[in-house]
C-alpha cells in the first residue's frame, strides 16, 4: 500500500488528470452533489500529514532575512497582483473564476515547496522557513485581499472564510504540531525523520486527488457538454505561471546565490493549491465549483512547470567549479 501512496505522490503529473479524468466521467453520470459533504473530511486528510511533518522550529532560526522578506514582498505584493491583472484580463465577466484566479495567486507555498527545493539542491531550511512564514501570512491575509479585491463583485462571507481557515489551518498546524511532538517522544528523531516522516505526504496526496475528483465531479456536465472551457482556464495559468517562474529566476540570479535563489523561486511560484481549493469549495459551496475546477487545472500546470524548472536549474543556476 505504502509503495502504491508513494508512486502516486511521485508522479502527480499522472495521478491528478486520472483523478479530473475520473471525477469528470462519474459527475457525468452521477448526480455528485452529494460529494460535498465530503470537502472538509478531505481537506483535513490533505493538510493535516503536511502539517505533522513541518519544522516549526526553523521559524524561529536566524538568518536569511534578505531572501525571506523578498519571498514576502513577492508572494503577497507581486504575485496577487499579477493574478489579479489576469482575472481581469481574461475573466473581466466572470467574478467566481475570477476567485479561483486570484486564490491561486494570494496562497504562497506548500509542502513541494520544500521538496522541489531538495531536488534542485536549493537551500532547504531557507525554504522550510518560507513555507511556514507563507502558510500563516496567506492564511491571514487572504481573506482581506477576497473581500477588497472581490468584494465589489462577488459576496465574500469574511466569517465563513475565517472560520474556513481556522478550521482547515490552524487546528491542523496544531494538531500536526502535536502529534510530531509525540511521535519524536515516542520513537526519536533520527526513527521519526527516516521511517515515520515520509509516510505523512503520501496520505496527504489522497486528500488532494479527492479533492481533485469532487470539483470536476461537480462540474462535468459545464466541462464536457462545453469542452472549450478548460482551454479558456489553462491559458491565463499557463501565461501567469510562465511570468512568475521569468520574474522569480531573474530576481534570484540578481540578488542571491544558487541555493537561496532556488529556494526564493519554488517560495514564490509553488502556490498553496490545496487549501484555495479547500477555500473555493468550502466557503462558496456550489457557487465555487468554478473556482474549484481552475485550481484544479492548476495542480497540472504547477508541477509539470515545477518538474521541468529541476531539469533546467543546473543551467539556470550553475554550481561554481
Amino acid at each position: 500500500m505504502w509503495r502504491l501512496l508513494s508512486w502516486v505522490q511521485q508522479n502527480l503529473t499522472w495521478s491528478i488528470p486520472v483523478a479530473m479524468l475520473a471525477g469528470l466521467l462519474f459527475g457525468y453520470g452521477v448526480n455528485a452533489g452529494f460529494l460535498k459533504s465530503l470537502i472538509l473530511p478531505l481537506t483535513f486528510l490533505m493538510v493535516y500529514p503536511m502539517m505533522v511533518t513541518m519544522n516549526i522550529k526553523e521559524l524561529f532560526k536566524a538568518g536569511g532575512t534578505k531572501v525571506q522578506i523578498t519571498a514576502l514582498l513577492m508572494n503577497f505584493i507581486l504575485i496577487p497582483a499579477l493574478g489579479y491583472g489576469l482575472g481581469l484580463l481574461f475573466f473581466a465577466d466572470a467574478p467566481l473564476i475570477r476567485l479561483g484566479l486570484l486564490l491561486t495567486s494570494l496562497l504562497p507555498t506548500s509542502g513541494m515547496t520544500i521538496s522541489w527545493t531538495g531536488f534542485a539542491k536549493g537551500n532547504v531550511p531557507a525554504a522550510v522557513k518560507m513555507t511556514v512564514i507563507g502558510l500563516i501570512m496567506g492564511s491571514l491575509l487572504a481573506p482581506l485581499y477576497l473581500s477588497a479585491l472581490l468584494g465589489a463583485v462577488v459576496q465574500v462571507p469574511m466569517q465563513d472564510v475565517f472560520v474556513q481557515i481556522l478550521v482547515i489551518v490552524f487546528v491542523p498546524l496544531v494538531l500536526g504540531y502535536l502529534t510530531q511532538k509525540w511521535l519524536v517522544g515516542k520513537y526519536g528523531m533520527e526513527h521519526y525523520n527516516a521511517k515515520i516522516k515520509p509516510k505523512f505526504p503520501p496520505i496527504s496526496t489522497l486528500g488532494v486527488l479527492g479533492i481533485v475528483f469532487v470539483s470536476m465531479a461537480l462540474k462535468a456536465h459545464a466541462i464536457i457538454d462545453h469542452p472549450s472551457v478548460l482551454l479558456n482556464y489553462l491559458i491565463p495559468l499557463v501565461l501567469m505561471y510562465a511570468i512568475n517562474f521569468t520574474l522569480s529566476t531573474v530576481i534570484a540570479k540578481m540578488m542571491f546565490n544558487r541555493g537561496d535563489g532556488i529556494a526564493l523561486v519554488y517560495g514564490t511560484v509553488m502556490r498553496n493549491l490545496s487549501i484555495a481549493l479547500a477555500i473555493a469549495l468550502g466557503v462558496f459551496g456550489t457557487r465555487g465549483a468554478e473556482a474549484g475546477l481552475l485550481i484544479a487545472l492548476a495542480y497540472v500546470v504547477q508541477v509539470q512547470a515545477a518538474a521541468w524548472y529541476v531539469k533546467l536549474s543546473p543551467k539556470l543556476f550553475p554550481t561554481k567549479a
